[in-house]
């Protein structure tokens, strides 16, 4: 493991960029600035290294854009409806920060979210592997959440497995919601790759989230049989979105929850993607009932990326494991409140290999 210095953020703290890798080569970088993954090198089917995540050269432009490119996005991942709940009979309001002018919603913990945050490094290096653990402390009333909230995310590379694991762990003095996620954006093709469309992905889930205009959730959960949705047996991401379908025009691609057939609690398989032409192949494998399928349908080439990469639509996807989205307003939905005297924990995997 080495650290280094990341350049100043915009109000002139000094964040670190700390590389953990194993003897194959396989490296995370990862900021302390929002537990940030700027950089994932691995092997292709010939051997040869490669960034498989979308990021940029310096943290000034972390702190300033707005795709929330491999941070730690909370307290709350995803969206939640023109960011108001009801909790213990008091109605919260949080920031607003995404959607139509007439329909805004709270997304990933707001403008000010944990994405904007320096958080504590802690590295441990044994023989086993190397681990960066990241903490930032998030005082009451912060995007408008009731109670502070001690959080923790601990990236770890074990050394005899080309895997990163996320474990994350969070505790507060209030009752409040809480759900975490990592929020990179993934092409297996590598850095000179264009879009991921190719990529070919399987999820394990028979059903997904229906939203409506402002991407929020609405009715029940849907089956994926006979539908664009349908990943059950791997398919191409780009094959489905030119499909005549509602869901898709309302997001401009896909942006929605998957309802994991596993149900969350234990630690299980919930996608595979093969990249065709490098071989590289991507499992995610999590402790959370919902995956959100995202096709980077949002980003522009506004922000040039690492070496001048242009972050064009869909250069990159997401898998965000989670709960799902708008939960503190959908009773039928699993709990996201994290109350006084209970331990949020969550453990994601993202694991690769290769395809002959």
């Amino acid at each position: 493991m080495t650290s280094t210095q990341f350049g100043p953020t915009r109000d002139g703290t000094a964040a670190r960029l700390f590389s953990l890798g194993n003897a194959s080569g396989f490296r995370a970088d990862i900021t302390d600035f929002g537990a940030t993954l700027v950089r994932l090198m691995a092997p292709d089917r010939h051997g040869r290294l490669g960034d498989v995540v979308l990021g940029f050269d310096r943290v000034s432009a972390y702190a300033g854009h707005p795709f929330f490119l491999g941070a730690t996005v909370g307290r709350y991942a995803n969206r939640i409806a023109g960011g108001r709940f009801a909790l213990d009979g008091v109605t919260h309001q949080l920031s607003l920060n995404n959607g139509p002018a007439d329909a805004r919603c709270h997304l990933h913990g707001g403008p000010g979210g944990f994405q904007h945050r320096l958080w504590v490094a802690e590295t441990r290096e044994d023989p086993r592997g190397v681990s960066l653990r990241l903490t930032y402390r998030s005082p009451d009333g912060e995007e408008g959440y009731p109670g502070s909230l001690d959080t923790t995310v601990a990236y770890t590379l074990p050394a005899d497995r080309n895997e990163l694991r996320l474990d994350y762990e969070a505790r507060t003095d209030r009752a409040t919601p809480v759900n975490l996620t990592h929020h990179s954006y993934f092409n297996l093709g590598g850095e000179t790759a264009c879009d991921v469309l190719d990529h070919r992905l399987q999820i394990a889930a028979g059903r997904f989230t229906p939203i409506n205009a402002a991407l929020i959730p609405r009715g029940p959960h849907l089956p994926v049989a006979g539908t664009p949705f349908d990943f059950r047996a791997p398919r191409s991401i780009g094959e489905g979105i030119p499909a005549d379908d509602e869901q898709l025009r309302l997001a401009g691609g896909y942006d929605h929850n998957y309802v994991l057939d596993a149900g969350g609690g234990a630690l299980a398989l919930a996608a595979t993607v093969l990249e065709p032409h490098s071989g590289r192949v991507m499992e995610v494998l999590t402790t959370e009932p919902g995956l959100q399928l995202y096709s980077g349908n949002f980003l522009d080439g506004s922000w040039p990326g690492k070496g001048g990469r242009i972050h064009a639509k869909h250069a990159g996807f997401c898998l965000e494991t989670q709960h799902f989205p708008d939960s503190p307003n959908q009773p039928t939905f699993p709990s996201t409140i994290l109350r006084p005297g209970q331990v949020f924990r969550s453990t994601t995997i993202y694991r690769f290999g290769t395809a002959t």
